[in-house]
């Protein structure tokens, strides 16, 4: 039984690596269309991260204003609040629905590009 295992499970894994290696390769280095988020990373964004991530403001929110007199004894009350309320508000309230944190800002400086040329037109008017 042992010996009729081996020969099956070396094929098994030469195609699936001949396979693997034989897949296309996705050419996105420039492409915007990449940077956008599916369907399923908004749907797993709206029903599990961001709720989490309202849970995390709401407990930093907390954990700030308990240890806000040590921070003010410490000289860091705006670095504690920065981490611990701000930043998961952000990524909670203002990064778009499905983006990892380095999507959104890709996408945030494409639009910034975007609106600057219609700016400068309009002020050389």
């Amino acid at each position: 039984m042992k010996r009729a295992k081996r020969p099956v499970l070396a094929s098994v894994l030469a195609s699936t690596l001949m396979l693997t290696a034989m897949a296309p390769m996705q050419a996105s280095a420039g492409s915007s269309a990449q940077d956008r988020p599916g369907e399923i990373a908004m749907i797993a964004d709206s029903l599990i991260a961001r709720p989490v991530l309202l849970a995390s403001t709401i407990v930093g929110a907390g954990l700030w204003l308990v240890t806000s007199p040590f921070s003010l004894l410490g000289g860091n009350i705006g670095e504690a609040g920065q981490v611990l309320v701000m930043n998961p508000g952000k990524s909670t309230f203002i990064r778009c629905l499905g983006c990892t944190p380095a999507q959104h800002e890709s996408l945030k400086a494409e639009k910034a590009t975007k609106e600057e040329p219609e700016e400068a037109v309009a002020a050389t008017e």
